[in-house]
């Protein structure tokens, strides 16, 4: 039966801006197949997103990584993440034995480390959604924002993580001690951490 994981971007795990517009690639027994469509938006700036979309070999173990980095106002977040989340990930100490807690981790611990960058990485920030495949068996998604995965199973879509938006996650915001406001045009979170 063959797989197919389905996401919006391509690039290396370590690479610049989003170059490809579109491609596709497959695991080495042909088995798992992913697709890629990039698709610039019609904004007066440069393109803002990034991505990763490759299988590595690792202690034994094929890994499918895939991310789509969703900049806001600038590159430099987007950049950051396609450059260094997922070895946050994999550096985790248990990440074999416990990868769901690894990931909640590293997503945290590079949440942090942005945030204590103040306008080091410019002003703006990213969306995020990472998928992990695990030797062809196991698939971990994690998303903060409102980037999303899907997986086709049988011609069907299946969506694989569910949209943080600030609307829906208010209590959680202000229950930090950031606020939300939502103003014709402008959609504001005063809180910039990430509530997930």
């Amino acid at each position: 039966m063959e797989r197919l994981c389905c996401f919006s971007s391509y690039s290396q795990i370590v690479g610049g801006r989003s170059s490809s517009s579109s491609g596709r690639g497959k695991n080495h027994d042909g088995l798992v197949k992913y697709g890629f469509s990039l698709v610039k938006g019609k904004a007066n700036h440069p393109m803002e997103d990034y991505h990763v979309a490759k299988f590595v070999q690792i202690e034994g173990h094929e890994l499918g990584l895939f991310a789509i980095y969703d900049g806001h106002l600038g590159d430099g977040v987007p950049s950051y993440l396609q450059k260094n989340l997922f070895p946050n990930i994999l550096k985790e100490e248990e990440f074999w034995a416990f990868p769901d807690r690894s990931i909640s981790k590293a997503y945290e611990s590079t949440d942090q480390y942005i945030l204590s960058q103040g306008s080091g990485l410019g002003r703006g920030g990213s969306t995020a959604v990472t998928a992990i495949l695990i030797n062809g068996q196991r698939l971990l998604v994690a998303n903060v924002g409102d980037s999303r995965a899907v997986l086709s199973r049988g011609g069907q879509a299946v969506q694989m993580s569910i949209d943080h938006e600030p609307n829906t996650e208010r209590d959680s915001i202000e229950d930090r001690g950031g606020f939300v406001s939502n103003m014709p045009g402008l959609f504001t979170c005063a809180f910039i951490s990430i509530p997930r």
